[in-house]
């Protein structure tokens, strides 16, 4: 493990070597979900020829400090950490293939990272961008009455966390930046990313132009396929590979966070996207 700061927080980096493989997958994690989760997976990763760091969002896991009242980063910062860890790991990713691999919240972040750059002009600087359960929950993708309750809970945990200053991690998310709640409750409120640092990322999402490969889970309780849909249509000049990983090929019940520990059939389909990448 190693670690990057960024300003007063400092990010953990969890290495997972596979030699003198031609690949490098750099993997972000979901909402309050500490990297080391995603050992099984990143391990069936490596046996299919892949080099994997797995990057501890801010906040979580071994990522310092936890945050609190004092915390001021939002989607954006979180955005720029994509950046920053790309630029970390230059001397690894020399001459080899690199994709960003995102769950949820991580798998969003890859995304606005890619439109930033595509709207300052910008080569992706990456190879490919795997979204692995991620979606923009709008409300207005789930069924029945899921989509009221979606808008209800979004919205309060965003005034909870206003109250607060802090979201305390009350059964959900983790422990989490009261900008990060309220940028993630915009999306789930309008359907849309807020503008990042004066970027209109939604304007740019379009302008993404490299291979994507997007796959829902079955019974996924937080990100059903419209939201995928939804979020995979914004990047309308992307090459969408558009997938659904089911239980029957798991071998186990999955759901939003559990096909992580049953990914190694998911693992040999990313293995194939990336060498057509």
């Amino acid at each position: 493990m190693e670690f990057l700061d960024r300003g007063t927080d400092r990010l953990a980096l969890h290495t997972h070597p596979a030699g003198d493989a031609a690949t490098l997958a750099v993997l972000w994690p979901a909402m309050g979900v500490p990297a080391r989760y995603y050992r099984h997976f990143a391990a069936a990763l490596v046996a299919g020829g892949m080099e994997v760091v797995v990057a501890d969002l801010r906040g979580t896991g071994d990522s310092t400090p936890r945050p609190s009242r004092a915390s001021r980063y939002g989607l954006a910062e979180l955005t720029t950490d994509v950046e920053a860890v790309l630029d970390h790991l230059k001397p690894r990713r020399a001459g080899r293939r690199t994709l960003l691999v995102g769950h949820s919240l991580g798998g969003q972040v890859c995304a606005l990272h890619l439109a930033t750059r595509h709207a300052a002009g910008l080569d992706p600087g990456v190879d490919g961008l795997a979204l692995l359960a991620v979606g923009l929950p709008y409300w207005r993708c789930y069924p029945g009455r899921m989509a009221p309750g979606t808008l209800a809970f979004t919205q309060t945990l965003a005034a909870t966390s206003a109250v607060l200053g802090v979201w305390p991690g009350w059964g959900f998310g983790g422990r989490q930046s009261r900008a990060v709640i309220r940028g993630w409750a915009h999306t789930a409120r309008t359907g849309r990313y807020p503008s990042l640092a004066g970027v209109d990322v939604e304007a740019a999402l379009p302008g993404v132009r490299l291979p994507v490969l997007a796959v829902d889970m079955e019974t996924d309780q937080y990100t059903p396929a419209p939201t995928v849909d939804h979020l995979t249509a914004k990047l309308s000049s992307a090459r969408v590979a558009r997938q659904h990983y089911s239980a029957a090929e798991a071998g186990a019940p999955i759901d939003h966070f559990k096909w992580a520990r049953h990914g190694t059939p998911l693992a040999a389909r990313m293995v194939d996207w990336a060498a057509t990448v």
